[in-house]
């Protein structure tokens, strides 16, 4: 009774994915049951079943019937979603006060920074990530990019596992009800974020990454705009060096006949149309703010103070 006192009383969530990795479900769930038992008296365990083909389910029921003393719940998607529906149909099943959120099986960090992120949440992050000091160059890549675009004041990375608050959750439920990338959901959320390193590399994802790079640009950036800004000022632009050139030609020099006309035409017509596209962008720009991101302002918290 002394041991159970002496564990946390916040209720814990630990939200898992599975995609075909039988061979790590043992080791990863000794180790996280272990943590769990230790420090939290109230937890559950939440594994998303995302269309796995091989038997990594029946050895999860085998190895929870056996060693598992709290219910294992395992969401069985209906079709493989990929990893960040697949993920945010956990978080919906999740009633815990602090969630964890195990992209991967693979453990490249020590078990206790499972426990070192709740401690670091308790001093006041809604986030925390626990990252590698080593990043792959087509990950720095993006991140160098996302993060350049980003009016978060939190740089994204690489990360192995995150532990978020039931208050972090709720607030991007609140922006926006589909989390088509949900590390930069919560940098964007406004909250305090926080990241924990180890000695080490993050694990290979096998999914591919291009489409949720390039949502999550368009979404939570403001790349797309900045970009396509640029490129239409560009070309609208040398459109006008040809419209002065074409107007000098046909004032100093014998251009042929018609290709004065020719020219203005295009030229002018291609300004137009430049000048027409960067507006749309802007229109485009401020109807993704206006239907995807519902909240106008982000607190990061209120403080009282009395004397």
């Amino acid at each position: 009774m002394a041991q159970m006192n002496n564990k946390e009383k916040n209720f814990a969530s630990a939200v898992v994915y599975l995609q075909n990795c039988a061979e790590q479900v043992e080791p990863f769930f000794t180790t996280l049951l272990a943590q769990l038992e230790e420090h939290f008296s109230y937890y559950e365990i939440i594994a998303v079943n995302d269309g796995c083909t091989d038997d990594t389910v029946q050895r999860l029921k085998s190895f929870a019937a056996q060693q598992m003393k709290k219910p294992l719940t395992i969401l069985n998607m209906s079709l493989h979603h990929g990893l960040e529906q697949a993920m945010n149909a956990g978080l919906d099943a999740a009633i815990g006060d602090f969630v964890y959120e195990f992209d991967s099986l693979q453990m490249p960090y020590q078990p206790d920074m499972i426990w070192q992120a709740y401690q670091t949440a308790l001093n006041g992050f809604d986030v925390v990530t626990v990252s590698p000091t080593k990043q792959r160059m087509s990950s720095k890549t993006f991140y160098r990019l996302f993060n350049a675009f980003s009016n978060s004041i939190y740089q994204l990375e690489s990360d192995v596992f995150r532990l978020v608050s039931r208050r972090a959750i709720n607030r991007v439920k609140a922006i926006s009800e589909n989390l088509p990338y949900r590390k930069a959901a919560y940098a964007a959320s406004g909250l305090a974020c926080k990241t924990l390193r180890f000695e080490g590399e993050a694990p290979c994802q096998q999914e591919a990454r291009l489409d949720k790079a390039i949502d999550s640009l368009a979404l939570y950036t403001d790349a797309g705009y900045k970009i396509s800004f640029g490129i239409s000022c560009m070309m609208a632009l040398l459109t006008l060096v040809a419209l002065v050139y074409t107007v000098v030609v046909w004032l100093v020099g014998e251009p042929v006949m018609g290709w004065t006309t020719t020219m203005l035409v295009l030229s002018g017509g291609l300004a137009g149309l430049f000048v027409i596209l960067t507006i749309a962008i802007k229109y485009l720009s401020l109807l993704v703010d206006l239907v995807f991101r519902k909240q106008n302002y982000l607190i990061e918290g209120i403080e009282k103070i009395q004397k």
